[in-house]
């Protein structure tokens, strides 16, 4: 069993930045693929970003060259560093990992963080 507990949600102004941060638990946390989605009201949920044990990362079109997906190995934890901010990218955000374990993997999912992006 993995643990995500996100912190860094809150108010911000349209242009403002956040960063939001992911901690995990168990010992094998490079191994993990790391990621955002985030559900807004009304909408489908919408795959922000992902990182790799490897390091690579992908983005939605939507956050492209705005969002920043990185990891800290040592410290457990994934980031989310979001500038420019947009109305529209007020959603709840949930990370969540996948734990490669016997030949398949497992997915583990945060608690979710409110990002509300308004003046």
């Amino acid at each position: 069993q993995v643990q995500l507990v996100e912190s860094g949600g809150g108010l911000v102004q349209p242009g403002g930045s956040l960063r939001l941060s992911c901690a995990a638990s168990g010992s094998r946390f490079s191994l993990y693929t790391m990621g955002w989605y985030r559900q807004a009201p009304g909408k489908q949920r919408e795959l922000v970003a992902t990182i790799t044990s490897g390091g690579n990362t992908n983005y939605a079109d939507s956050v492209q060259g705005r969002i920043t997906i990185s990891r800290d190995n040592a410290k457990n934890t994934a980031y989310l560093q979001m500038n420019s901010l947009k109305p529209e990218d007020t959603a709840v955000y949930f990370c969540y990992a996948n734990v490669p374990l016997c030949g398949t993997h497992y997915r583990y999912w945060g608690q979710g963080t409110q990002v509300t992006v308004s003046s």
